[in-house]
């Protein structure tokens, strides 16, 4: 089974500042139909204008990860951290017993596109950590490059929680695969570009739930790129 959640149906607010759509119930936002899927509980594509950003504000008990899209991110946490993402680049952090951080764009004249995503932890009190890395554009290039895992596998990103991430950006009439194992679950973001999933066609912003499926089949219709999230 295969349930889309199309780019237009999200929640929005515009701030100003802050242009963000949500696929899930998050802040002012909420829709009883759309709260979670499985353990990812936030997927907020968020655009942020020059030189705004969110003050210093605290998490707990999350599994927080950062895409940036385009333009940059200019993070500061109360473990340390002092970092700049720039376009390509995940950050991961743990937010666990607690942490505050704040998240501003750089520039003075572009906007930072970005994609933060919440996963559930797999139990409560983990240290607090955080992480920050940039794949080979080339290991995504029409394939699944997976960027986090419970295990850090293939040098990805370390999460607290039985899901998997993969990037991977697809050209024309290209296709992957993705097997699901027995009770487990899919979720597909498009993040550019346009792609059809067994027949399905979508676009930026769309979203893919996929349940009871052996497996996940991605055809790019153009350049495009997609996030895959398999979980339990």
């Amino acid at each position: 089974m295969i349930r889309i959640r199309k780019a237009e149906d999200r929640g929005h607010a515009d701030h100003g500042w802050l242009d963000t759509r949500h696929s899930f119930s998050f802040a002012t936002y909420h829709d009883r139909e759309h709260m979670r899927f499985r353990a990812l509980r936030v997927m907020n594509e968020d655009v942020i204008a020059p030189g705004a950003g969110f003050g210093t504000h605290p998490h707990h008990d999350m599994e927080i990860v950062t895409y940036v899209l385009s333009g940059a991110l200019e993070h500061r946490d109360s473990m340390g951290n002092g970092e700049v993402l720039n376009a390509g680049e995940f950050q991961r952090m743990s937010a666990g017993t607690g942490i505050t951080h704040s998240e501003f764009n750089p520039s003075e004249s572009e906007p930072t596109h970005l994609y933060q995503i919440w996963l559930l932890p797999e139990r409560k009190g983990i240290e607090p950590s955080y992480e920050q890395k940039r794949f080979p554009g080339q290991e995504q290039l029409n394939q699944l490059r997976q960027v986090a895992s419970p295990d850090a596998a293939n040098g990805s990103l370390a999460i607290h929680q039985d899901a998997r991430i993969f990037l991977a950006s697809i050209d024309v009439d290209r296709e992957i695969t993705h097997e699901l194992k027995p009770d487990r679950h899919a979720w597909l973001q498009v993040l550019r570009g346009k792609v059809s999933v067994d027949g399905n066609e979508l676009q930026a912003g769309d979203g893919a739930a996929v349940s009871d499926e052996r497996a996940v089949t991605i055809t790019g219709l153009n350049n495009a790129e997609i996030m895959l999230f398999d979980l339990a």
